[in-house]
């Protein structure tokens, strides 16, 4: 069972959120590199998330101001301050990994105290501000167990509650809920998200999983091949992608064959639809079209054009799979009690939303990879 935190009141000791800022950051490992003149600010008390498939550079990205990696080249600085030389030790960041990283032979207390006894902080202090994290991460009876005895979620605000020990101004998060079951991490995050809220913390997390970012983050950053596609409010960066690798990688995308009118290109025809352009436009008239599946509806319809090739029901939503004359086929995402009468071979007469659509040149092929 989760344990729910109790609102958090920010301490006056507490430090406000630091603005932090990725100026051209350049990290190469041989011939791979991960990070490519990366350009990024995050607010004081920003929560950013920083998404994208394997290999895009932002666990290196966390890792070099965290001052664990040093850049070939570019800077970090915080509150105006060139950080990039500073030791990790030396830097007011607190950071929480994947894999929680406690120390088997101390207990939650003790763990949560570690930082303060290093830098030679009183006994009697360091036992008053472990039972002050503790509590906040809602454990205030857990101080004398040791990890093992406690859960997986239990173990992350443990982690958690040591990385504000030192009252840092950057939090970072590698990670930190991907080893944990669905309830536990949905749960979490929430209370994450409260957490950060109430310190006023900045807050770099480190993501593959979509929804965690649109449900948690003021803005999301997706990279690519260690470059910034687009940083952008969750609702922004789904409603209006600025580029088609965001479009394909933020949630579901179709690709359905269409031309541009000869009148500019202002508008583009696609499954017997005329619909407004988002976006740049390619110089060639044969474009693939980006539709979400939220965006296509269909209704059973004997006389229908196209065919039900399969569904998958998802609660509130069911996907039906819709192959179109030519063998395209196209998912629409409709509200399940909608959806009843399309069954798999039965036919149907499908539509797009007047809404405008990113396209690309039908030849250029967008790898979007798979988010890790």
């Amino acid at each position: 069972m989760s344990t729910t935190l109790p609102a958090a009141r920010k301490p006056e000791t507490d430090a406000p959120g630091a603005r932090v800022e990725f100026r051209g950051l350049r990290r190469a490992f041989g011939k791979t590199v991960a990070l490519d003149g990366l350009d990024l600010t995050v607010e004081p008390g920003e929560l950013i998330a920083l998404l994208g498939p394997s290999g895009c550079g932002k666990t290196t990205a966390l890792r070099v101001l965290a001052g664990f990696e040093q850049p070939d080249s570019g800077e970090v600085l915080v509150d105006g301050r060139d950080i990039t030389g500073v030791p990790a030790n030396r830097r007011d960041a607190g950071m929480v990994f994947q894999s929680y990283s406690l120390f088997p032979n101390l207990n939650a207390r003790e763990n949560v105290a570690f930082g303060l006894r290093v830098r030679k902080v009183p006994a009697g202090r360091r036992r008053e501000r472990a039972a002050e994290l503790l509590d906040l991460v809602g454990l205030p009876e857990h101080g004398d167990r040791y990890p093992h005895q406690m859960s997986g979620g239990q173990q992350q605000r443990v982690a958690l509650a040591r990385a504000l020990a030192l009252r840092p101004r950057v939090l970072l998060l590698d990670e930190p809920l991907s080893a944990l079951d669905a309830k536990v991490r949905a749960n979490l995050r929430e209370e994450i998200r409260r957490l950060q809220l109430s310190l006023g913390i900045t807050t770099i997390f480190v993501t593959h999983d979509q929804e965690e970012a649109l449900s948690m983050a003021d803005r999301v950053a997706v990279l690519n091949a260690g470059r910034l596609e687009q940083c952008a409010a969750p609702a922004e960066l789904y409603e209006r992608p600025a580029t088609p690798f965001v479009a394909e990688f933020i949630g579901s995308m179709n690709r359905l064959p269409g031309r541009l009118t000869a009148d500019g290109g202002a508008e583009v025809e696609v499954a017997g639809a005329r619909l407004p352009v988002d976006g740049p436009v390619p110089a060639t008239r044969t474009v693939e079209v980006l539709v979400r599946p939220e965006n296509v509806t269909a209704t059973a319809d004997p006389q229908g054009t196209a065919t039900v090739a399969g569904t998958s029901f998802f609660g509130p939503v069911t996907r039906v799979l819709l192959e179109l004359p030519g063998g395209t086929r196209i998912k629409a995402d409709l509200p399940s009690r909608d959806a009843g009468a399309l069954t798999p071979g039965s036919r149907a007469t499908m539509s797009l939303a007047q809404r405008p659509v990113l396209v690309v040149a039908a030849e250029a092929a967008v790898t979007a990879g798979t988010a890790a």
